[in-house]
């Protein structure tokens, strides 16, 4: 995108052009209001963007987020974004030995057979009722979060259901989860929700994994994760559209080194450079960052000011290993299952409560997991539209691999290295279960070399700006507010800082994580209502 002439002065200048940053141009746009957004990368989108990872290959893949629960359709209708999510049918799949436990949410019969076949026949009913149990907390806490933050005791009176409530967000998840099922390995693919990019032991009594798991189930008052058709650079995309079809300025290259926030009697001003290495200043009447918050408090604290008062005091720490692939077609099973049914959904590998428990154990001693846990879903099953005719007439397929218990601290003394060992254990990992090697069935570039990349969070931080390579851009935090005043009170937004004309509106904001867009529209809501 080449750059646009720019003012000397925006109502708003938004730091980061990931999605959140983009609703909240989209928003603010909309209402009138004059929008600068820079983005230091080449293209705006942030993780939530497609591209063609391997060269010469067409297929686009989506290559850091890949499922699409908690952006409220109430964003979409807004800002008329065009996007389409499709619903999966199948919930998961996890192999064990010659079998597995298949959740089929189309027929709660096949769903019933499996848990049978497993041996953990009894933990069918408990799925069941722990599931609709969820549900109906799903149902009641979603709606809020297009709302102002409600206190805690709002929350817990909305849910109505205080066993449920205990169960999710008052004791540790490994207890909730050994107290409602029997089996390991159901405890264990229930747990999985708990430790997407969160490095936590499943009895950690912060509770880290408890928040990380409500933000698995709640979305859409579901939890259902969806396919975005066209892959996630088709949601950054339409929001891209939006913001720039309400009137908004988009600069791409543009690195923004400091800001000063003003103050009630003068506005903020945005220093950023070029891709020419020149520099630029612009007034703003209000910063929106969509950056994570320890990058915000750096680029104040270039411009003398004090921090933004977001930023934990741990240092944001990801722990994740993201593995794309293209293969010439799916690999076989041990079981005698569709393998359509077995990767449309999620497939979980090596992910029982103990093996879960094993690898953080390991891992937080300083080690690779001997066996890592991961799961991976297969992205054109559903749509397809990602691949090239050639690919598609071929058969060709996507794997998308989310490795767990993967922390940045593995990859900082050796980066190179560490990623080839973590990758060689994952892939191990993944055979473990398959009927032959996934190596076998890559597809192959034009070079010869196989269709398959791996990330780390040291590569997420080097290319997408996360600090730590933390997805979240930090630990998540309680969807409701924690305090009775400051920057989270009842009644505020989640966004505010300490800085009156500066907001937070990224994955580290209150009720941020996955591609939600929520706090973006926080942001432009917070500034609307002023």
């Amino acid at each position: 995108m080449s750059a646009p002439q720019t003012a000397a002065r925006y109502d708003a200048v938004v730091v980061g052009g990931g999605h959140n940053g983009l609703t909240t141009a989209a928003y603010l746009a909309r209402a009138g209001r004059s929008v600068l957004l820079l983005e230091r990368l080449a293209a705006v989108g942030g993780a939530s963007v497609s591209a063609r990872v391997f060269d010469g290959v067409d297929a686009r893949l989506s290559r850091y987020s890949y499922l699409v629960s908690l952006m409220p359709r109430q964003v979409v209708d807004e800002l008329g974004l065009r996007l389409t999510l499709r619903r999966r049918r199948f919930s998961s799949y996890t192999p064990v030995g010659t079998g597995g436990l298949l959740v089929d949410t189309g027929s709660d019969d096949a769903t019933r057979a499996s848990f049978e076949a497993l041996g953990a026949g009894a933990d069918h009913a408990a799925w069941q009722a722990f599931s609709a149990r969820v549900g109906r907390l799903a149902e009641r806490l979603f709606p809020t979060v297009t709302r102002p933050l409600v206190s805690r005791d709002e929350a817990r009176a909305l849910v109505d259901d205080d066993a449920t409530w205990r169960a999710v967000v008052e004791q540790p998840l490994g207890e909730t989860l050994r107290a409602t099922f029997d089996s390991d390995v159901v405890r264990g693919v229930a747990a999985t929700d708990g430790l997407i990019g969160t490095f936590a032991d499943l009895d950690d009594a912060s509770l880290i994994q408890n928040r990380c798991f409500l933000y698995h189930v709640i979305g859409g008052g579901t939890g259902d994760w969806d396919v975005p058709v066209g892959g996630m650079g088709a949601v950054s995309g339409a929001l891209r559209d939006a913001a720039l079809a309400a009137g908004a300025t988009v600069v791409t290259g543009a690195d923004v080194t400091a800001v000063d926030p003003g103050s009630a009697d003068s506005d903020a001003e945005v220093a950023w450079t070029d891709v020419d290495g020149r520099t630029h200043g612009v007034r703003a009447g209000s910063v929106v960052s969509g950056a994570a918050p320890a990058t915000l408090d750096a680029v104040l604290a270039a411009a003398g000011a004090t921090p933004s008062g977001r930023a934990t005091a741990a240092e944001p720490e990801g722990a994740q290993l993201k593995v794309n692939m293209l293969l010439r077609r799916l690999p076989r099973l041990r079981e005698d299952l569709d393998p359509v049914a077995a990767f449309s959904g999620t497939f979980h590998v090596n992910e029982s409560h103990s093996q879960l428990q094993a690898a953080y154990r390991q891992a937080a001693a300083g080690h690779v997991p001997d066996l890592p846990p991961c799961e991976i879903y297969c992205h054109s099953l559903t749509d397809d539209s990602i691949l090239g005719p050639d690919l598609r007439a071929a058969g060709a397929q996507t794997l998308t691999l989310f490795g767990l218990h993967m922390p940045a601290r593995l990859f900082r003394a050796d980066p190179e290295g560490a990623r080839e060992r973590a990758l060689a254990a994952t892939l191990r990992s993944l055979d473990s279960v398959l009927a032959e090697p996934v190596e076998d069935v890559l597809w192959r570039a034009p070079d010869g070399a196989p269709c398959l990349e791996a990330r780390t969070p040291v590569d997420l931080e080097g290319s997408v700006g996360l600090p730590g390579g933390h997805i979240f851009h930090r630990d998540l935090s309680w969807p409701w507010s924690e305090t009775g005043d400051g920057l989270d009170a009842p009644g505020t937004w989640g966004v505010e800082t300490v800085h009156a004309r500066v907001l937070l509106a990224g994955a580290g904001a209150r009720r941020g994580g996955g591609v939600s867009a929520i706090p973006g529209r926080a942001a432009a809501m917070s500034l609307l209502g002023r």
